[in-house]
């Protein structure tokens, strides 16, 4: 065992050394060799995930051959891919050495061949399309144009979790918020941050809908209880991330449109009440003016939606499933009956929003309870 150990200690330094100046000297020879190592360490990894004990040692040898703790137990899993991905990024690789890394990429020897999620080759695909997608263009991109993009980054990340939920499963743990959660997502810049997790959410919730829904197979028992642990194990990490924050939850909702913020919180009821009263608090800071006639900001630093914008969102939940249309009616004659329960305009913000997010859906037929 201790052999075993010593040679698990070598990864860090095999990944130094694939991403450091040293590459210059390896030939066809020396990079199969390499390939070779990693091939074992997913090998052990495969070997001993499901033995929670021998786990624990092994990740802890590895975090003790390394200045920072940033590789683990499952990054033994990983191993072709890291060093795969160290070498591609590498110019220093001569082209001899890089010919051969491509050709192992492309065409993976028989053990590769089949689709197992840790190939080479299906590393090779992701990093082509992540260096295609993310080509400059001229003009610059349109939302229309940034769509293939920020669907391949939500499924690499809906992949990952799923990864990291089925490794908890098999090793008997509790599937909880990966430690490198966080870190990955706040190197994102903000705003993009947000429309990925929730495309990925958005992808989560329609895939859970799919696997519940549709045929006597698709309500099973068993079939839910698999569709419930699996949106469990990658949702649940996303939406602790979003709703674990105050201010990042708010600068989410504030960032995203309202329709979008619908549709997620019908999938997601962890998310409906947050959002109900983040609105909630947005609509005290207005102000009616009856020189002008209208609901205004009170305090603009303070007040970050306008009155048309408060209605524009009210009315796409309402517009929602039959559930967040109950639940949001509920808020906002609670609301409502909290301020006086006034029956006149202009005496209550939420009297009036109430009253117009009612009408406008009347005239477009949409039945009220």
């Amino acid at each position: 065992m201790e052999a075993l150990l010593e040679l698990v200690e070598q990864l860090p330094a095999l990944l130094a050394g694939a991403r450091s100046a040293l590459v210059r000297d390896w030939d066809s020879l020396t990079l199969d060799r390499a390939l070779e190592w990693a091939r074992y360490f997913q090998h052990l990894h495969d070997r001993f995930r499901t033995r929670p004990r021998l786990r624990e040692v092994l990740g802890r040898r590895l975090r003790r051959a390394q200045l920072s703790p940033s590789l683990g137990f499952p990054h033994l899993g990983r191993c072709p891919q890291l060093l795969g991905l160290a070498l591609l990024e590498n110019r220093a690789l001569p082209p001899t050495a890089c010919r051969c890394l491509l050709r192992s990429l492309l065409q993976p020897s028989g053990a590769e061949a089949g689709p197992e999620p840790h190939s080479l080759a299906l590393l090779a695909r992701r990093k082509a399309a992540s260096r295609l997608l993310a080509l400059p263009s001229s003009p610059p991109l349109s939302p229309a144009d940034m769509e293939p993009q920020l669907q391949a980054e939500a499924q690499l990340l809906l992949g990952r979790l799923r990864e990291e939920g089925q490794e908890a499963e098999s090793a008997g743990e509790a599937a909880g918020r990966p430690r490198w959660f966080s870190a990955v997502l706040e190197q994102l810049p903000t705003p993009r941050v947000f429309e990925v997790v929730a495309a990925a959410l958005l992808g989560q919730g329609n895939g859970a809908e799919r696997a519940g829904g549709g045929g006597l197979a698709g309500n099973s028992l068993d079939g839910n209880r698999a569709s419930a642990t699996g949106e469990e194990c990658v949702a649940g990490p996303l939406l602790s991330w979003l709703v674990g924050n105050q201010e990042r939850f708010s600068a989410f909702c504030l960032f995203l449109p309202g329709s979008l913020l619908a549709s997620l919180a019908g999938h997601y009821s962890q998310l409906s009440r947050p959002y109900l009263d983040l609105l909630a608090g947005c609509g005290s800071h207005l102000l009616y003016d009856p020189l002008q006639g209208r609901w205004v900001k009170s305090c603009p630093d303070k007040a970050v939606l306008s009155w048309e914008e408060l209605r524009e969102r009210f009315t796409c939940l309402y517009q929602g499933s039959a559930v967040l249309r109950g639940q949001t009616q509920a808020a906002l004659k609670l609301l409502k009956a909290h301020d006086g329960d006034f029956q006149v305009c202009g005496l209550s913000v939420w009297t009036d929003l109430l009253t117009e997010v009612e009408e406008c859906l009347r005239k477009d037929y949409l039945p009220l309870t």
